[in-house]
């Protein structure tokens, strides 16, 4: 996993994002009244959107990447010039969460030797860095590569209601598959997770879409 570019929650996540995008216009189209220049309407905006928000999201994340790493350097070099032991430990123990309660004053103090003895530069400056931008390139793939199982059926169909229906079906589907994958890489049940995915997809979208999505 070290070396993937994306891990599997921001995997799922971006795709998640992408298609509650998507669905905030699908969701909004009437049998009743929509003709074929309100569904033409539709997937282009739809699919402008999901444009537009991948680039964004893609931005974000070469920032957020950025600022990890230059809060990782300002850490460390924090630990390295603070003379009191108690305090890096502080420092060391803050940065690791929840798992210190496992971790004894002798652990703390051996790992804030071993960062005491790493060369200068171990933990260089923030930079932007080449896999900086192909996670962002993966960012905006996912982003908008989920566009396309909701409204393709409005592509294909001609019949309205079965376009929607389709669409349906598969934007549930998907659910359930990130819900699923999510509860694996958590080791959690993945049935029960994918199922919980789906209700709150739902849900989410029906807030969406009340909103005016």
């Amino acid at each position: 996993m070290a070396n993937r570019v994306l891990d599997p929650i921001d995997r799922i996540s971006e795709i998640l994002f992408g298609l509650f995008m998507v669905l905030s216009f699908t969701g909004t189209l009437s049998v009743a009244t929509a003709g074929e220049k309100e569904v033409r309407e539709m997937l282009v905006a739809a699919i402008g959107c999901n444009i537009a928000w991948g680039f964004v999201d893609g931005v974000m994340y070469v920032l957020r990447s950025l600022v990890t790493r230059a809060r990782q350097h300002r850490l460390w070099n924090m630990v390295v010039a603070e003379k009191q032991p108690e305090v890096a430990h502080g420092l060391i123990a803050d940065e690791i969460g929840g798992l210190v309660a496992a971790l004894d004053k002798p652990v703390l103090e051996r790992t804030r030797q071993w960062i005491l003895a790493q060369p200068g530069g171990t933990v260089p400056p923030a930079r932007l860095r080449g896999r900086d931008f192909t996670g962002a390139l993966a960012v905006f793939l996912l982003v908008f590569a989920s566009t396309f199982p909701p409204v393709l059926p409005f592509m294909i169909f001609d019949d309205l209601h079965r376009a929607m229906r389709v669409s349906a079906g598969l934007a549930i589907a998907m659910m359930f598959v990130c819900g699923f994958q999510w509860a694996r890489f958590a080791g959690l049940r993945p049935w029960r997770a994918g199922l919980i995915m789906v209700v709150l997809g739902v849900a989410v979208e029906l807030v969406i879409i009340a909103l005016g999505g």
